[in-house]
């Protein structure tokens, strides 16, 4: 898992509704089975965009179970979070499962001392044989000295994903333990941060455009492993800038301008979850726009 990580770009599903805001599986295993055909190292079930927190423990083993069966060679990674009981409780459940690895998200709504973080991230990798990858963010700041500690006692502990946006917290987190993780960027709309975070050692990163622009997504991740700055500067000007203007219009909507990208390409998955709220339909036409103008008609009609 850890070499499979940090071998390519990454990326996370949404997660379909339907119009009554039930699970919708049948969209969500077409939706993995169409992903799975462009070559990500591996995708994630139920993360961040595939709306964790707004899922049932329950509905997370099921977007596993249904992930597993489509993805092919795909590892697939499951989410994982809450407080530590329910943590261990939904990552035995995952791995039963038949997930690949487990990405465990911030505890709920609580701050926590770096003994209780490790404790935590201790519990999981102790409940479980699969590989962890530990997320940095918002109440969950893991320092590079407890994450030191917590890789010599957690030999399933084979990740660091970073969406606190510190750099010089995360330089020293890749000083610091080396080669002993895999490093990945897990900033919102992480292509906007990608060079930065390969300048401090952090070589891939979690694609959330992937699900609806793949091959152009491809096509960026491979421009920063080429050093091709004028390549990433022509993306970052003609779509990733324009599409933020969109996206930072309201709260919540770094996911929901994803589903209102499937809805663009014709690969509808419903609308999000409460608290979350869908894009007005004038920003679902200024997005349709700015990829039309960015990659053209065709982009807007998937394959």
């Amino acid at each position: 898992m850890k070499k499979a990580i940090g071998a390519g770009l990454l990326s996370f599903p949404v997660t379909p509704f339907d119009a009554e805001g039930a699970l919708d599986l049948a969209t969500y295993r077409t939706h993995v089975g169409w992903l799975s055909q462009y070559p990500a190292t591996a995708l994630f079930a139920a993360g961040g965009t595939g709306e964790f927190f707004s899922l049932t423990p329950t509905e997370v083993v099921e977007t596993v179970r249904a992930a597993k069966e489509v993805a092919g060679d795909t590892p697939i990674i499951a989410g994982c979070g809450y407080g530590t009981a329910m943590a261990v409780e939904l990552a035995k459940a995952c791995e039963e499962a038949g997930a690949d690895g487990l990405l465990l998200l911030p505890q709920y709504l609580v701050g926590a001392e770096q003994e209780g973080l490790f404790a935590r991230v201790k519990a999981v990798c102790d409940a479980v044989d699969i590989g962890v990858i530990v997320y940095n963010r918002d109440n969950s700041i893991i320092t590079a000295e407890t994450l030191a500690k917590l890789c010599d006692v957690c030999p399933n502990l084979v990740g660091f994903k970073d969406g606190h946006g510190n750099i010089e917290m995360v330089t020293k987190v890749c000083t610091v333990i080396g080669d002993r993780l895999s490093y990945i960027g897990g900033m919102p709309t992480a292509e906007v941060f990608a060079k930065a975070y390969k300048a401090a050692g952090v070589t891939t990163y979690s694609s959330a455009i992937f699900n609806f622009l793949p091959q152009q997504a491809l096509d960026f991740y491979d421009a920063l492993g080429r050093d091709d700055d004028a390549a990433m500067s022509r993306a970052l000007t003609e779509f990733f800038y324009p599409y933020l203007d969109i996206r930072n219009r309201g709260k919540g909507y770094a996911v929901s301008i994803v589903k209102a990208g499937m809805r663009v390409i014709g690969r509808d998955t419903g609308p999000v979850r409460s608290p979350l709220t869908d894009l007005t339909d004038a920003e679902h036409d200024m997005l349709a726009d700015v990829i039309r103008k960015a990659y053209g008609d065709a982009a807007l009609r998937a394959a």
